[in-house]
């Protein structure tokens, strides 16, 4: 098979699956890893998907909403990383919010060694987390609503639960963050789901890795300086360091492993 077939084949896999690992796409064509993985790096730079840890992913616009499958991919040791920082600032007793996404999923697995919380989320997927290895002294509240390509739980009823609670911490994740817009979603519906979540908490925790910086989705559900801390990754921009720090209390770069 000739380069250029192989890469129509790999851009009709991605926006077909929204997200396809190297191994997968090595053992469909009948090719190497490394050749995969200079296809991606020439796709890449067409524009025509995005490279992430192990893969490639669909690339987005501003009102898409990739799938939790396709952003479970990216990132993958940035939102580990982020996810055992932001457990720290958690104590037994403590009542959390976490909203839908891929870190604060990641968050939800090191919490589950957390005794005493109660944990309100709008997650599917998070509570599935919670569910698969209960304790006996958490409690799990799942808010309800309308189900988006995320497995959020987003809506009129959400956001009516939501308004009810009062949280001592809440950790936000979100689809981008930029100096003027702020931290966004494509969603509207999610939007508005968040902003009632970050309403409740008396403390707000940004988790985002660098690669979310300057990303703007379709409707903004805080300002920067919103947060009380933001967590990311030392792989974030100088550039945004000198924005976030400006505009938010607490700004933690989490180490990454080179290559990881």
């Amino acid at each position: 098979m000739l380069a250029a077939e192989r890469q129509s084949r790999i851009v009709e896999e991605i926006h077909k699956r929204g997200a396809v690992r190297v191994i997968e796409f090595a053992q469909m064509l009948g090719v190497s890893d490394m050749t995969i993985r200079r296809d991606l790096d020439a796709l890449a730079q067409q524009g025509l998907l995005d490279k992430v840890h192990g893969g490639a992913t669909r690339r987005s616009a501003s009102t898409e909403e990739p799938g939790f499958e396709a952003k479970s991919l990216r990132q993958q040791p940035e939102k580990e990383a982020i996810a055992t920082a932001a457990a720290e600032l958690v104590s037994s007793g403590t009542a959390v919010g976490l909203s839908a996404g891929t870190t604060t999923w990641a968050l939800a697995h090191v919490l589950r060694q957390v005794e005493g919380l109660t944990i309100v989320t709008n997650s599917m997927r998070i509570a599935d987390v919670l569910h698969a290895r209960p304790s006996t002294d958490q409690n799990v509240v799942v808010v309800g609503g309308v189900r988006t390509p995320s497995d959020a739980l987003v809506g009129p009823i959400a956001v009516s639960a939501l308004a009810q609670l009062h949280l001592d911490i809440v950790f936000l994740g979100v689809h981008g963050m930029a100096e003027t817009a702020g931290y966004t979603t494509p969603n509207l519906l999610e939007a508005d789901t968040d902003r009632a979540l970050v309403a409740a908490g008396r403390r707000l925790v940004v988790l985002a890795d660098h690669t979310k910086w300057g990303v703007v989705g379709l409707s903004t559900i805080a300002r920067l300086g919103d947060a009380d801390a933001v967590i990311s990754d030392d792989r974030l921009p100088e550039e945004a360091r000198a924005v976030l720090e400006d505009q938010v209390a607490d700004l933690r770069l989490v180490p990454v492993e080179p290559g990881a």
